[in-house]
């Protein structure tokens, strides 16, 4: 008996905590776990572009459509926006043509024109010659100004670098090679990146490095600088390499950022939707409205019907709840509308174990059983009903999650995780706090009159 109540508190104690802590990250400002909002729910824009790939290797799609996804994510966060995302979704195996399309979402931006045109802007590749002299006085500046002296450029200062007109407009493709395997030099297996220009770029850069050899050409990226290389030789045929001691990721790293200046497919904008943060709010405040009265609901039936195994089926509901709240926090799940749908119907969901074990106790209850070996039997009679319900249950997530839309996965994963939770509530807590109760029949004392008149005559 003792035991058996230690477990019972410690699984009260648990919950408590968790719902501490979900209580905690809603009233801390810039909490470490906040609730992540969806566009629907928070305001904001959402576009959907569509890859043209018909001329592209089928094998090769994924590749390159991830490549895209981290071009447009890199011109969303220079945009400034908060949080962001980007994801890739494939048309239905089900339909006759197969089409790649890029959702960005926007939350806090609702200025459509502005967000498609930075969205659609090509990044800028440049090619800048390093003027060394220059470089070195413009870094001794910069080091007496960090040292808190006031320093004044001298009159005619040189920029340390000069524009040689080559971007990335002329670049055809940039590709990881390793030195001996591509026919390239270098240390053997040392990790390079091999560029290719097109016929103009070709004419261009043989002549910058012609006229240039021995000095270092600047690599920038929207401004940044990515890579400086030194010239070693007039490089001829529209391809060159660059080396330098690269890691594999460095040298991964360089031939993204190299591809960075032109898309790696074509992109048409199909769709765009735009939601006021005002709306958004409605949403979520009749959201939550709904939830509460649906919950209250589910108490109330619970509470009139069964009585006693009725509240210590409320206090397994509570702990779901709080235990899908931290979840919602901690993965964190991008709450939407759908989602918040998926949220509310697992509430009802969340009973359904608990009423096929109670409606099995009533049985062992007439047979003259204890309230305590009416549970134990109760559940292990009620398991294969419960268990085929979930798993089916979680077959149908898994399937809209696999092949929905971006809405639909919203709703599909946490409609799965509402299953999984739910069914270790029941199993877990519920039958936890039920052996936990002094064991009575059903005439004897106030337990067991309960559970009479609970679980019916």
């Amino acid at each position: 008996m003792i035991v058996r109540l230690f477990y019972a508190l410690l699984t009260l104690a648990i919950a408590a905590s968790v719902a501490f802590f979900v209580y905690q990250n809603v009233v801390t400002p810039d909490s470490k776990y906040p609730f992540k909002l969806g566009l629907d729910l928070s305001g904001g824009s959402h576009l959907v572009y569509e890859a043209d790939t018909s001329e592209v290797n089928p094998e090769e799609v994924d590749e390159l459509m991830n490549v895209l996804r981290v071009v447009i994510e890199r011109r969303v966060n220079i945009f400034g926006v908060s949080e962001p995302i980007v994801q890739v979704e494939s048309s239905s195996v089900v339909s006759d043509e197969q089409k790649e399309r890029l959702v960005v979402e926007l939350p806090g931006v609702t200025d459509v024109k502005e967000a498609v045109a930075e969205i659609g802007r090509t990044p800028l590749l440049e090619f800048k010659l390093i003027d060394e002299e220059a470089l070195l006085e413009a870094v001794a500046m910069e080091s007496i100004s960090i040292e808190g002296a006031t320093v004044t450029p001298s009159e005619g200062s040189a920029d340390p670098y000069t524009d040689t007109g080559l971007t990335g407009r002329y670049l055809q493709s940039a590709q990881l090679q390793f030195a001996g395997t591509g026919g390239a030099g270098g240390l053997s297996n040392e990790p390079i990146v091999a560029i290719t220009w097109n016929a103009e770029g070709a004419a261009l850069f043989e002549e910058i490095t012609a006229n240039n050899t021995g000095k270092r050409l600047a690599i920038f990226l929207d401004g940044e600088e990515i890579s400086s290389p030194r010239i070693n030789e007039r490089i001829s045929g529209g391809q060159a390499v660059i080396s330098g001691g690269f890691t594999p990721e460095e040298a991964r790293d360089l031939v993204q950022n190299l591809n960075f200046g032109a898309l790696p497919v074509p992109i048409e904008l199909v769709s765009t939707q735009t939601i006021g943060a005002a709306l958004g709010g409605e949403v979520l405040e009749k959201g939550m409205m709904a939830g509460v009265i649906g919950f209250a609901f589910v108490m109330a039936f619970m509470l009139l019907w069964y009585r006693l195994p009725g509240l210590v089926a409320v206090v397994a509901l509570l702990s779901y709840v709080v235990v899908m709240l931290a979840l919602f926090q901690l993965i964190p799940v991008v709450l939407t509308a759908a989602g918040l749908a998926g949220f509310i119907l697992t509430i009802g969901m969340a009973v359904d174990a608990n009423v096929l074990v109670f409606e099995r106790m009533k049985e062992e209850l007439r047979d003259g059983k204890g309230s305590r070996e009416a549970a134990i039997v109760g559940f292990k009679r009620a398991w294969s009903a419960i268990r085929d319900g979930n798993v089916t249950s979680l077959l149908s997530a898994i399937i809209l999650f696999w092949f929905g839309t971006s809405m639909v996965k919203g709703f599909a994963l946490v409609f799965g995780i509402g299953v999984i939770v739910s069914m270790l509530s029941a199993l877990l807590v519920t039958r936890t706090l039920l052996v936990a109760l002094p064991d009575r029949k059903r005439d004897e004392g106030v337990v067991g009159r309960l559970y009479e008149s609970g679980l019916g005559k």
